[in-house]
């Protein structure tokens, strides 16, 4: 048998055609399985009509929201293959990803008509051809209206394209050289995703799932198709609100979902969680980085079980999983490796390091990532063997427990999202009054991390404001430095390389946010 992403929600309908399958918990819009893969098959058969072809690549530069959801699985089912867009990114950056995708249509939100005819003035720059915006009112002179074109399409099923190891998604994370890389996961290591996760996670038929994370992301666009394979009911937010997540938690009698760590913490902070019903709540998932055992406990406190997980986008989600019951009893550790995922621990000439002794994680399993897009050095550097080389230091007990330990390649992580030094070291450079610039990330009460940059200047009358100033509109609001702090000379090992850990030193405060 051969295996289409795309076949799974037609499968489902098939099965549970009146069963909910997606809340939108904005708009109150419900979706069963059968007409959610109507709408799926409808955009499916309009990019046939158009001319399509099994490899174009389509981006998704859209807010959470029942679009994403059939054009994913729509697109997957006739072969194409789908660039979902981080829409905090500016266009520069956006233009980046969709030249080096070679993305040919692009699907966008409303909300993003202006960056995304700022993409369209800039012509051969994207080699995009066909534009379609999702619009109750009139679309931009450059695009047509996604959901017109939709709704005039056929709804029945169309004919499978693409198959286990073709193509599926490209999606782009930040680089450490600057410039993002393009994983490439296939309809098998996807399906190989939810086949891991179904085998390792307590799920149940009908639970309710509460989606709050950006569908672009690897942490929700996964659990999203899983919900699909098992039958259960997405609820998504468009955007996070702490408040309105307890709201929905109680209304829809959510049973199970992901988030991270500083959106638990923010729902903590909230009036209505002292009034609140989740005792529907079975678990709650959370990761993407450190997760605080002061609010383990809190949780724990409240009778709510909170798994941590460890994954990454080149593992389509899975590496590790973390049961509450040793939780608080293996502080920091993120847990046991996924059912058909194995993990290892290994030392700076490659042997298998023991029990405890810290070394660089490595991570197998049949949904690995199949390459960097265009990146064979990157691809050959991370996939060794048949292990993906992940760059994070960790240690193993003796009992399989891995605990992370620190980044080899100083990725922050704020609220959720990787960030790269060097990606925002390299638009410091470009400051005509800056010499060199290092950035780290920060201790912060909101986020996490927050990204801080030290800088050495050649105009001493530049200021910490202008600095800032200098990178908005050249870097993602959650890439920007929170911080600056001047300094004479930036210190360096013997090679040149920025001695990152002394700079922490150095600045240990927390972030202003």
């Amino acid at each position: 048998m051969r295996n289409n992403l795309g076949g799974l929600l037609s499968k489902r309908a098939l099965l549970n055609p009146n069963r909910e399958a997606y809340v939108d918990g904005s708009s109150g819009l419900r979706l069963s399985f059968a007409e959610l893969n109507e709408r799926a098959s409808r955009i499916a058969n309009a990019m046939l009509a158009s001319g399509i072809e099994k490899g174009d690549r389509v981006g998704l530069l859209l807010m959470n929201g029942a679009e994403f959801m059939e054009a994913y699985f729509g697109l997957a089912k006739i072969g194409a293959v789908i660039v979902p867009l981080n829409w905090r990114l500016v266009p520069d950056e956006l233009e980046f990803i969709l030249k080096d995708s070679g993305t040919k249509r692009l699907i966008f939100d409303d909300e993003f008509v202006e960056a995304a005819g700022e993409l369209h003035s800039r012509g051969a720059a994207t080699d995009i051809s066909h534009w379609y915006q999702v619009t109750d009112a009139e679309p931009a002179h450059f695009a047509q209206s996604y959901q017109g074109v939709r709704d005039a399409a056929d709804g029945s099923e169309p004919e499978p394209r693409a198959f286990d190891d073709d193509m599926l998604y490209i999606m782009y994370t930040s680089g450490t050289t600057g410039l993002p890389k393009g994983v490439v996961h296939t309809h098998s290591t996807s399906l190989w995703a939810l086949i891991t996760m179904t085998a390792t996670v307590d799920l149940h038929d009908g639970d309710r799932y509460l989606a709050p994370m950006p569908m672009f992301h690897v942490g929700a666009l996964s659990p999203l198709t899983l919900n699909v394979y098992v039958g259960s009911t997405s609820v998504v937010m468009r955007t996070f609100d702490p408040t309105h997540a307890w709201e929905l938690i109680e209304q829809e009698k959510i049973t199970t979902g992901l988030l991270v760590p500083a959106m638990l913490n923010f729902m903590t902070q909230v009036p209505n969680v002292k009034t609140a019903d989740y005792s529907s709540v079975r678990w709650l998932m959370t990761g993407a980085a450190p997760v605080p055992m002061s609010l383990l406990k809190a949780y724990e406190a409240m009778g709510v079980e909170v798994l941590q997980v460890y994954g990454l986008t080149e593992t389509c989600g899975p590496a590790c999983l973390m049961d509450s019951e040793n939780a608080t009893v293996r502080e920091g550790s993120t847990g046991r490796a996924f059912f058909h995922t194995d993990v290892k621990i290994i030392d700076d000439d490659g042997n298998t390091c023991p029990a405890g002794t810290p070394g660089e994680v490595l991570v197998r399993g049949p949904h690995i990532m199949r390459e960097y897009w265009n990146r064979p050095d990157a691809t050959a550097d991370t996939l060794r063997d048949g292990w993906l080389h992940t760059g994070d230091v960790a240690v193993m007990d003796s009992d399989g427990f891995v605990t992370i330990a620190d980044r080899i390649k100083d990725m922050i992580i704020s609220g959720g999202e990787n960030v790269y030094p060097a990606e925002i070291e390299n638009v410091l450079m470009t400051h005509p009054d800056i010499a060199e610039a290092a950035v780290i990330g920060k201790t912060s009460e909101k986020w996490g991390e927050s990204p801080f940059a030290i800088v050495v200047k050649t105009n001493d009358a530049l200021t910490e404001a202008e600095v800032v100033e200098y990178c908005q509109g050249k870097l993602a609001r959650f890439k920007q430095p929170q911080g600056v702090a001047f300094i004479d000379v930036i210190p360096r090992n013997p090679s040149g390389k920025i001695l990152k850990r002394v700079l922490r030193e150095q600045y240990p405060e927390p972030a202003p946010v």
